[in-house]
């Protein structure tokens, strides 16, 4: 029993002197930095150069002038008239209002007027007799006087009468809801049967004339504009069908949510063919300027600016804050924060910290 337990016993014994040394080899590897457990990255030496980038963005052809429609007076809706993508005319009724309690105050109004002239009416005999006493002296100036004062009230009661008409009269024209441009219905908010307030948007109307190519483009490129005011605008689906158009109005305000501009570049033709809400590429020119061109997989960021992270000759890395020009598919143009024949880390960034060690391989010469 005793000698089958002892040749384990030696084996293990001697696996564990293998261990140790094997332990003791990693560690002086480690130590001098030149193991196998260095993070492998890609590194490589920028060049400048003059680029002189285009830039393409997708938009949409929106309107220069929408405008929300709405009735002017409370009521409940009998008709609807027009359907979204309708094209309407300046007199076009689009909806009509239930018109009872308009009627109503314009019969109310009218009895009121016809009252009051009948009122004039007999101010103006009353008048007309006591002028003709007053000559003849059959009557006092004070009767005379009198009478012509409830003339002229009368008078005033009937132009107060008559504007009430005519205010009414309004109103009840309220309940027929023109268009009052020509355009096109691209929204639409009530139904029949609906009761709604005055000023509450009933449709929303594209105006007919100028037309406007929108684009929501990220904030860090309107840091330089673009050297020709000029942008190339074509339709996605057939690109043959172009068109230029310039700026016209840049939002104030960056969309927290994308990071996004709102720009609206006014055509100076738009083709029928682009129509509202169809899909448009736009490409605007920049100067060439000298910049440093890497891959878009270089960039890091430090305290929410660019960074990239370089290598010293003892090939430690470190991070350096750098100024972005531009963007282009797969590469980033630098405008300032590399020196010449400095190395950069072009892959494998996610995996560094400040002074560790790396192992850079597939370098590209300067």
């Amino acid at each position: 029993m005793s000698r089958s337990f002892g040749r384990p016993c030696a084996v293990l014994k001697h696996m564990g002197a293998v261990l140790a040394a094997f332990c003791t080899l990693t560690r002086a590897a480690s130590a001098d930095g030149s193991g196998a457990d260095l993070v492998r990255v890609r590194a490589a030496v920028p060049v400048e150069q003059r680029v002189s980038p285009d830039l393409a963005l997708t938009g949409t052809i929106q309107p220069r002038i929408q405008t929300n429609i709405a009735f002017r007076v409370n009521g409940k809706v009998t008709t609807r008239r027009v359907e979204v993508g309708q094209h309407v005319g300046p007199d076009d009724v689009l909806a009509s209002l239930d018109p009872v309690e308009q009627q109503a105050d314009v019969d109310n109004a009218t009895a009121a007027l016809d009252s009051v002239k009948a009122q004039l009416q007999q101010a103006e005999l009353t008048f007309g007799r006591q002028q003709s006493l007053l000559s003849s002296g059959y009557t006092t100036r004070a009767s005379f006087d009198q009478a012509q004062e409830t003339l002229n009230t009368a008078r005033a009661q009937v132009n107060a009468a008559q504007a009430a008409l005519n205010t009414a009269r309004e109103q009840q024209s309220y309940t027929e809801l023109k268009a009052g441009q020509s355009g096109i219905i691209v929204s639409r908010d009530i139904e029949a049967g609906q009761v709604v307030q005055s000023g509450q948007t009933a449709f929303v109307l594209a105006q007919d004339g100028p037309r406007d190519a929108v684009f929501e483009i990220p904030e860090t490129l309107l840091t330089a504009p673009p050297s020709d005011k000029s942008v190339d605008i074509a339709l996605q689906a057939n690109p043959e069908i172009h068109c230029t158009g310039s700026v016209r109005e840049i939002s104030p305000l960056v969309d927290p949510g994308t990071g996004t501009v709102t720009v609206k570049i006014g055509l100076d033709t738009t083709p029928p063919e682009m129509t509202l809400g169809a899909v448009i590429v736009g490409r605007a020119h920049w100067e060439a300027k000298m910049s440093v061109v890497l891959p878009w997989s270089a960039l890091f960021e430090i305290d929410r600016k660019p960074a990239v992270w370089v290598l010293d000759d003892q090939n430690r890395v470190s991070l350096k804050t750098v100024t972005v020009r531009g963007y282009m598919t797969g590469s980033v143009f630098l405008a300032d924060g590399l020196s010449s024949r400095q190395r950069v880390v072009t892959a494998g960034v996610q995996l560094l910290y400040p002074g560790q060690t790396v192992d850079p391989v597939q370098e590209r010469a300067p």
